[in-house]
């Protein structure tokens, strides 16, 4: 090495010309500065710090379909890498919008339809795209924990409603007392992590209505829309009467999939409503992998046995889970979608609440799983805990087997 940069290199630490650090205080955003570590991450890495079995976090054993693997692996070296369009490859845009044609008879078009890295950022884009300070965000409790801070930060308030076991129905009295004068929009999980629940027709039609008369903008995380059972349906919010010029539906390709490390997802929506959206969208991200971008395009257009079959096998996981941690004496709760089962714990015979059982059992069990008090900013529910069930059938057996005998243990 030579020259002038190398030589100042070289130059003991005292002589060299360095900026100091201010020796202001490092306040950081309100927000953030005193937040915790997701519990998401923070029960994901003591499974890794103990080798403890991971149905916590929400990701799936296997490695993805294998011809969208290779799609995004042949895109990769034969296509182009550089920046895509801001608001997405046009081949996924017509993708997204007739995949939705053909499963659930909306009427989109490509230019209505944003790419996003992954649903968090399209939830990210909506709030801040159409926040205006001040104005209040209704939302479902339990919720997924990056709602509230993104409306925050994006300037608004948020107003819960708090939903209770074990039906987790929506009432329209409830709905009415939580919506104010400043409330613009309804920010909602459907299918809902981590309940598992599906809502329900009327509870649709209730929500619509509630939208339409109070004037709101409905904002749909709508990424479990494929992962549902029992012959269930998904009936977008968007699809019904009086939606389709006030919604944001957004779906994600990680949860189709079950390649969550994609970081895919999109937006969907009225064109003057989408139009803020890609412009807060190219401040966040710009663009995402175009190669995985071509893949999923390929995806969606996937036969419905496909889909079919993937529920299929989902459902037989979540049936598989559900089967063994009843016969070891846990009352499970039912679950219509998504990847998460849950159990209550005092039902099940457990004098503990779900923070403390879910800090006992990576330890003494060897399993993680998820408190649904985190789902909840306020007046949690403690007695339900969740647990990920997709995963390999061995998996879930050892699962079963640990939990077994931690239960016994506990006679």
């Amino acid at each position: 090495m030579a020259g002038p940069i190398a030589r100042n290199l070289t130059r003991p630490a005292e002589s060299r010309h360095i900026f100091p650090m201010t020796s202001a205080p490092l306040l950081g955003h309100p927000v953030y500065r005193d937040m915790p570590t997701t519990i998401f991450e923070k029960m994901s890495a003591r499974a890794r710090a103990t080798g403890a079995i991971n149905l916590g976090q929400g990701f799936p054993d296997g490695h993805g379909p294998e011809d969208v693997l290779r799609a995004a692996a042949d895109a990769l070296l034969t296509r182009s890498s550089q920046y895509p369009p801001m608001a997405g490859l046009v081949e996924l845009r017509e993708a997204v919008a007739a995949h939705y044609a053909r499963h659930q008879g909306l009427d989109l078009g490509a230019q209505e339809v944003i790419v996003t890295s992954g649903a968090t950022e399209a939830i990210a884009a909506s709030l801040l795209a159409l926040i205006r300070p001040g104005d209040e965000v209704l939302v479902l409790a339990p919720l997924y924990d990056a709602y509230l801070p993104l409306i925050e930060r994006a300037g608004g308030v948020a107003r819960v409603l708090r939903l209770t076991p074990p039906d987790w129905r929506i009432g329209r009295e409830a709905l009415e007392a939580a919506t104010g004068e400043k409330t613009r929009f309804l920010l909602m999980n459907n299918p809902v992590n981590p309940t598992g629940i599906a809502l329900r027709e009327e509870e649709l039609a209730l929500l619509a209505d509630h939208c339409l008369r109070h004037d709101l903008i409905a904002i749909c995380d709508e990424v479990w829309e494929h992962v549902v059972f029992d012959g269930i349906t998904h009936r977008p919010l968007i699809g019904l009467p009086g939606m389709r010029d006030r919604t944001v539906k957004i779906g994600s390709a990680g949860k189709i999939f079950s390649v969550t490390g994609w970081k895919v997802g999109w937006m969907c929506a009225a064109p003057p409503i989408a139009a803020l959206l890609a412009r807060a969208h190219q401040f966040i991200t710009f663009t995402t992998p175009p190669n995985l971008q071509w893949a999923v395009a390929e995806g969606l257009a996937k036969p419905e046995d496909w889909f079919a079959g993937m529920r299929a096998a989902y459902q037989a996981s979540r049936d598989r889970l559900t089967a063994g941690l009843r016969g070891a004496g846990y009352v499970v709760n039912a679950s219509a979608a998504t990847w998460f089962v849950t159990i209550d714990l005092p039902a099940s015979g457990i004098a503990m609440d779900d923070v403390s059982f879910c800090e006992r059992i990576v330890d003494a069990a060897g399993v993680a799983a998820i408190p649904i008090s985190a789902f909840y900013p306020e007046e949690p529910v403690t007695h339900l805990v969740r647990l990920c069930f997709s995963k390999a059938d061995e998996v879930l057996d050892q699962a079963v087997a640990r939990l077994a005998a931690f239960r016994a243990s506990l006679a």
